[in-house]
């Protein structure tokens, strides 16, 4: 395997660079996002439909979890790339350490809170009815895994910050394919139901954590830290804390409106529209997989080369970002479009043995979710703007707005819409939500990238000329 130093992420030709970063990236999303996606075909088909409902209520506890994990990953990634890029390896090994520390203390006390409140926290984000057994048995194995997933997501934003992408990949490709290969053994085989889905999800954890460790640890790595780093630094922790925050918010956002969507789709139509739900969920993962891949490729590119002054490849990092990215979500588009029937039949079961209630519920979700995957995705060719302008202003340490151009699609768009557009509109309310959402909070990104390049990016064009000797 090739090995990518720090520096070359300020040498080579952006473009080159941007898909050496991303396709790496955009693997390990989509194998990691294929597991979620396959995981709850095998649930739908060996379980049940009403089983994938019950995922989608633990999702957001064990995601949110999770995401302390990457929010302090990221975070510190940024300070780490600006760090190389600065030739600051003792700050790089500094913040490496204080995420170590971080994670754990942090997502240990959220999971025993988490288990503490079993009872309560499953019927608040929809377990409720049929869901509430399934989805208990589900997230209390699960539970104990998410501090590994945690650490997981940390250490693959560092393995980036690197220039490692290559093993980025792999950390998330490796305990995607146990988990798979865990659910056919445990559900098929063993027949161990919703208990056998829970374990297979926590080993997939316990094996990313495992390649994380052998990652550091090896020569692969450069940052090589010992006991003193991981003592904790109030200036690196505040840094780490503002940057981060952006992700976890984001996180939180997303959780809350799990809540909210399962809540209301609850009321709508029972556990079949939120079943529904659950497969349009499992495809807003999967399907935006390569766009994905590309902002977590920018990402280090645009720290680096803004931490080292190379501000005319920071702006060409940019407008290359954006175009790849649009040209892939346009891609997915078409796809969803032509063939959101065939989607919605991969996830419910053709058993000969199923109850009627099963058959009812089958055929509700079948006639439901192709239309509301139409207007889920219907702005999808736009949305790389979007993430693209937030992900910059995170790679450049900018806290504030990276925190109010991500919250912004999400939580200040999308949740008032679905507080009020189903009251008037119904379950069409609901899916409607979602590209008026995604308009507007690119037209906000497009203004403040906009403005943000001209005024930062344009007046560093001399010392840009100093630094870059391409």
């Amino acid at each position: 395997m090739a090995k990518v130093s720090a520096e070359q992420l300020g040498n080579e030709p952006i473009g080159k660079l941007l898909i050496k970063q991303a396709v790496p990236a955009s693997i390990g999303i989509l194998v990691m996002s294929l597991n979620v996606l396959v995981d709850s075909i095998f649930v739908g088909n060996w379980i049940g439909s009403i089983a994938i409902a019950a995922i989608n209520v633990v999702l957001p506890v064990s995601f949110f979890i999770g995401a302390l994990g990457m929010a302090i990953g990221i975070g510190g990634s940024s300070i780490i790339s600006r760090a190389l890029g600065a030739n600051n390896q003792p700050k790089a090994l500094k913040t490496f350490g204080n995420q170590i520390a971080l994670t754990l203390l942090v997502t240990v006390a959220m999971v025993l809170l988490g288990l503490y409140y079993t009872d309560s926290l499953i019927p608040a984000f929809g377990g409720k009815g049929d869901i509430f057994e399934l989805a208990k048995i589900y997230y209390t194995i699960v539970l104990y895994g998410v501090p590994f997933l945690a650490l997981c997501m940390m250490g693959n934003t560092v393995i980036r910050a690197e220039g490692k992408p290559k093993f980025a990949m792999n950390a998330m490709i490796i305990p995607s394919v146990g988990n798979l290969l865990m659910d056919y053994l445990f559900i098929y085989v063993f027949d161990w139901g919703m208990a056998g889905a829970a374990w297979a999800t926590t080993i997939g954890y316990f094996l990313c954590f495992a390649y994380v460790v052998y990652f550091f640890l090896s020569q692969n790595s450069e940052l090589k830290i010992n006991w003193s780093h991981l003592r904790f630094s109030r200036l690196i922790l505040k840094e780490i804390g503002a940057l981060g925050f952006v992700t976890l918010a984001r996180q939180a956002v997303v959780s809350l409106i799990y809540l909210l969507m399962n809540n209301i789709l609850f009321n709508l139509g029972g556990e079949a529209m939120v079943a529904v739900y659950a497969i349009i969920g499992r495809m807003l993962m999967f399907a935006l997989f390569p766009v994905f891949g590309v902002t977590q490729g920018f990402l280090p590119i645009a720290g680096f080369n803004y931490g080292a002054g190379k501000y005319q490849r920071v702006r060409e990092s940019i407008n290359t970002a954006i175009k790849y990215a649009a040209i892939l979500a346009t891609t997915v588009f078409i796809g969803l479009m032509i063939f959101p029937a065939e989607i919605a039949g991969l996830f419910l079961s053709s058993r000969p043995d199923m109850s009627a209630k099963e058959l009812a519920m089958n055929a509700f979700v079948l006639e439901h979710t192709p239309s509301a995957m139409r207007m889920v995705f219907a702005a999808t060719p736009i949305i790389a703007l979007q993430l693209i302008g937030a992900a910059y202003f995170q790679a450049i340490g900018k806290a504030v707005p990276a925190l109010l151009l991500t919250l912004s699609r999400q939580g200040f768009f999308f949740i008032p819409l679905i507080l009020i557009l189903p009251n008037y509109l119904g379950e069409i309310g609901v899916w409607i939500s979602f590209p008026i959402a995604d308009v507007l909070a690119t037209l906000v990104t497009g203004y403040f990238l906009r403005k943000e390049v001209r005024k930062g990016l344009m007046e560093g064009n001399d010392s840009d000329g100093i630094h870059n000797h391409e």
